[in-house]
């Protein structure tokens, strides 16, 4: 009797103390990292596009690793033709593709982004927690890892992206009316003026989906130009008369998406820091993913795809806003029409045309529906910034949504709101055809 007993403890004690179990990492892991990434962003001020490409290249990362063990998903090393394929999992190692997955997804993140820090102490935290329950597993996953985000980076520093940072600022000057002119209150440098030189991952190049003309440029009153411009200086006037309660105004205040607001208070000037457009579709990616309970792989794949689609849409818009390079609203209306005039929303500091929140949302709610179908959701993306959760039928709903804040908050005219719309929505398609986007509902 004794004999037995003394087995059974032994049994239990070596149980107690067991690491062989596998670790188990789930989709709201993943979720979370990416979070981290964008809050990350937001609080290194990074401008909506090169967001665009910390996304793209961190998620990419975590997809090569899901796709070589899986059956439904295939390496993207097949469609971009400078991209390595990844090494093969060591049979012989304890690899959690999961893990090793979450692993690439923060080194490239790591990479991108200025406070390193930030997304190495996050990580830690989550190893400690992964290390206690098996702590070989953990190494080599956390190995394998970055092995793959060693590949991804080398593929993404052949991107051109260092190129454009040596390349000279937009010149301010010039006698043309209808030229971009820096905007109140910080009268920024226009951002990104090269940004059409960075490699497109889908697109064929920066200029395949460029954009139909906007109306010719004239302050004559019966031309579409100068009614377009009334419009927009009507729309805010009107609003401010039914106030902040109007459905407009709440429509601009939730879509500003502005990562960089300049507040001056006397003779001090300070930021108001808020996500990036895509990193509000990227919140919206995140919802429909828990709304359909993804697991890991599909949860990844959804990130990839979005994050793909919405990097090629911002190459697609800077390329044609810094070959038009339209005067934005505010300008000519301060100038010629009312000198006390103000937008609703700060006026972001590059050309106008097209609207980048058109394109980029139009381009995600495309490959969001081919995922998702049409999906309402609760937007609860921009709670933490202090506004309302907003309700949609639809992505679709959202983009035209998105859209069109651009003319209630005054920073657009309606030509660069429905072209680029369109402009988006052509990109999305393209990248479901050309990826063979997968239905995840």
């Amino acid at each position: 009797m004794k004999n037995i007993f003394f087995i059974l403890l032994l049994t239990v004690l070596a149980g107690g103390c067991s690491k062989d179990k596998p670790l188990v990492i789930s989709s709201e892991d993943y979720h979370s990292s990416v979070g981290r990434l964008t809050d990350v962003m937001v609080h290194d001020i990074f401008s909506p596009p090169v967001a665009s490409r910390v996304y793209a290249y961190s998620n990419i990362a975590a997809y090569e690793v899901i796709a070589q063990g899986s059956e439904r998903f295939t390496s993207l090393s097949e469609e971009f033709e400078e991209l390595k394929k990844i090494p093969k999992a060591d049979s012989t190692k304890q690899i959690n593709l999961r893990l090793a997955a979450v692993v690439a997804q923060m080194e490239i993140g790591k990479k991108l982004i200025f406070s390193e820090e930030s997304i190495s102490t996050f990580h830690d935290s989550l190893s400690g927690v992964w290390k206690k329950q098996n702590e070989e597993e953990f190494f080599d996953s956390q190995e394998y890892g970055k092995a793959v985000a060693a590949v991804i980076s080398e593929w993404m520093d052949k991107d051109n992206y260092k190129e454009t940072r040596t390349m000279p600022k937009f010149s301010v000057y010039s006698e043309d009316p209808s030229r971009w002119q820096p905007t109140p209150p910080a009268y920024m440098d226009g951002i990104e003026p090269h940004w059409a030189k960075i490699r497109p991952f889908i697109m064929d190049s920066a200029s395949q989906f460029k954009p139909a003309p906007h109306p010719d440029f004239s302050l004559q009153k019966d031309t579409n130009f100068y009614k377009e411009l009334i419009e927009v200086y009507n729309v805010k006037n009107n609003m401010a008369e039914t106030g902040d309660a109007s459905e407009e105004m709440k429509m601009a205040r939730f879509w500003d998406c502005n990562p960089y607001v300049s507040t001056t208070r006397g003779h001090l000037m300070f930021a108001t820091k808020k996500i990036t457009p895509g990193g509000h579709w990227i919140g919206i990616c995140k919802i429909a993913c828990q709304k359909n309970n993804l697991d890991f792989e599909e949860t990844v794949y959804a990130y990839t795809t979005t994050s793909i689609a919405m990097a090629d849409a911002f190459i697609s818009t800077w390329d044609e806003k810094y070959r038009s390079e339209l005067i934005r609203p505010e300008t000519l209306i301060n100038k010629y029409i009312d000198e006390n005039w103000k937008p609703v929303l700060q006026t972001p500091p590059f050309p106008e045309y097209p609207s980048g929140h058109s394109v980029v949302s139009g381009a995600a709610a495309t490959i969001l529906t081919r995922l998702f179908g049409d999906l309402t959701f609760d937007d609860d993306t921009e709670v933490k910034y202090g506004l309302p959760v907003r309700s949609f039928a639809s992505f679709n709903q959202a983009a035209e949504e998105a859209a069109m804040s651009r003319l209630y908050g005054g920073i657009h005219f309606r030509s660069a709101i429905e072209k680029g719309l369109e402009q988006g929505k052509a990109i999305g398609a393209y990248v479901v055809d050309d990826l063979e986007v997968k239905s995840l509902y």
